[in-house]
């Protein structure tokens, strides 16, 4: 027998007498349906077993449910203050949308953060400051065995697949890099019309599921490799291994979703449904995959080729770089994907609580390669939550040559943090396959703003650079970024971190570093 609570009795004799009103009181009658539909709406509530809170508050439990709907945006809007909100604050947001705009991105009255909070960092300034460069320097990309190196920006549109993506976005992001001369990473879901019909520099990322390179059963064509890493806009090649989200896992694409458009791009069935798995099918060893990555580069005539990566372990980046010296190649670039990184969807454990933070992935694939004598030969971008100025030089500082960016880049056309990314509903065009919705992003004017979020980015970080005494990236050391401890004591990196020098780990490994060059294995991954 069902329990009926007291609140919905008399909500339903309530309704009861109202609808048997309605039938002598005119003025009632235009009522009779909607409250016919509220009670039969209860009989339902009452009944169903999915929801214990509506079967004890038929009709009431619905408000607790609009409610948790309207959450989010309640706490963006009037709970958070403008520099706690995740996975980024309205501070933040703020100067994205500002500089993309072109308009002031300066603030009154100080700052709001507690510069005596534990874990609080900042940059050291000079008694010297230099002029402000003007000229934005560049990242010669290419390794010896390169022979068509590109010169790559500071700040660079990261992954993002069209799918992920709508059209309009993907076309607002490449025309926006292709006119601040900066490049633009495809994502895993291949090279689309869109990428390439605004002409702007592209870093073609392969990914697990080789879409736009595809065999029939799912495995690499080196033919469709090497005719599509032939076109002009491709400057790069990128073989993900694994993304900062959700590192280790693969991916479902529902057949429902895979269209004929999104079909032709990936190279799938259309209707059907289509994995991602969680490895490459191309190697299983560190050494297969330095020889991997040597042929990509073959197959796309000597442009530079390199892999990222969310890091995990380091005694198999350790093996990679052993696989690498006895292998006598390398890949031009590595790029570090911090477990902070931002994703359409992922498993909330693996968002989380799997992988490392841009900051430690970075400083050990830097410190690996230092040691091993490889680093001149092997450049280092990041990415993982990169917006501001002071983003770029810290990552600078921490061991890379360049950054890219995804989220500051979908605020520079438009998102608004709903995180409704992977709903399909996302209000502001961005993040959809929805027409109705993506026509809302006008393509002109939003890559107008991306080309502007970044070229203002890109001053602000030589305007910081400038700050601290310094005219070039490689000016920066591990000195001029400090760390408070506690509310006491503060610690420079290079008081925090241990740094290797050039060759190190060959001559003779640091204690701390040597169980692990001895464990590692060019011909087996494992940790």
């Amino acid at each position: 027998m069902l329990k009926i609570s007291l609140v919905a009795l008399l909500a339903l004799v309530a309704i009861g007498a109202s609808v048997a009103a309605a039938l002598t009181t005119p003025w009632l009658a235009a009522l009779a349906v909607p409250l016919v539909l509220l009670a039969l709406v209860a009989v339902y509530d009452l009944v169903q077993r999915r929801h214990s809170i509506l079967r004890n508050y038929p009709l009431l439990g619905h408000l607790r449910f609009a409610l948790e709907a309207l959450r989010p945006e309640i706490q963006q809007y009037f709970v958070e203050r403008n520099f706690d909100g995740r996975p980024f604050d309205r501070d933040t947001r703020s100067i994205v949308y500002e500089r993309a705009k072109g308009t002031d991105a300066e603030e009154p009255f100080g700052t709001e953060l507690d510069l005596y909070r534990p874990g609080s960092e900042y940059l050291v300034p000079s008694m010297a400051p230099r002029p402000v460069r003007t000229d934005p320097p560049r990242v010669r990309i290419g390794g010896p065995d390169c022979t068509r190196p590109y010169d790559m920006a500071l700040l660079n549109v990261s992954a993002m697949s069209f799918g992920s993506l709508s059209a309009n976005a993907v076309l607002a992001l490449n025309a926006g890099a292709h006119a601040g001369g900066f490049a633009h990473d495809t994502g895993e879901g291949g090279l689309s019309e869109y990428h390439l019909r605004p002409g702007g520099d592209l870093v073609w990322e392969i990914g697990t599921g080789y879409f736009g390179c595809r065999t029939d059963d799912g495995g690499f064509d080196e033919r469709q490799f090497a005719r599509k890493a032939a076109y002009e806009q491709v400057k790069c090649v990128s073989l993900k291994i694994s993304q900062g989200a959700k590192p280790g896992i693969g991916g479902v694409l529902p057949g429902a979703k895979v269209n004929a458009e999104i079909a032709e791009v990936r190279g799938v069935p259309q209707g059907r449904t289509v994995v991602s798995p969680p490895f490459h099918r191309v190697y299983s060893t560190p050494r297969e995959l330095v020889r991997f990555v040597a042929r990509l580069r073959e197959l796309a005539d000597g442009k530079p080729v390199g892999f990222k990566l969310c890091v995990g372990s380091r005694r198999e980046f350790l093996a990679v770089c052993k696989a690498m010296l006895e292998e006598g190649t390398t890949p031009d670039f590595i790029i570090v994907d911090g477990a902070e990184g931002g994703t359409g969807a992922a498993p909330l454990e693996f968002a989380d609580y799997v992988g490392l933070p841009l900051g430690e992935g970075l400083m050990t694939v830097h410190n690996a390669l230092v040691g091993t004598g490889l680093r001149e030969r092997i450049r280092i971008g990041a990415s993982g939550k990169v917006a501001t100025g002071s983003d770029l030089v810290k990552r600078l500082l921490q061991g890379a040559d360049y950054t890219n960016a995804a989220r500051a880049m979908m605020f520079a056309v438009g998102c608004i943090q709903a995180q409704r990314c992977h709903t399909n509903t996302c209000p502001v065009g961005v993040a959809t396959q929805d027409e109705r919705r993506a026509r809302a992003l006008d393509v002109g004017e939003k890559a107008e703003r991306v080309q502007r979020f970044q070229e203002a980015t890109v001053k602000s970080a030589l305007q910081i650079m400038a700050a601290m005494g310094v005219d070039e990236p490689s000016g920066l050391s591990p000195h001029q970024l400090v760390h408070r401890v506690d509310p006491h004591t503060v610690r420079s990196y290079a008081e925090l971190h241990e740094w290797l020098t050039p060759g190190q780990l060959l001559a003779s490994a640091p204690e701390s570093w040597a169980s692990d060059w001895r464990a590692a294995d060019p011909d087996r991954f494992t940790h």
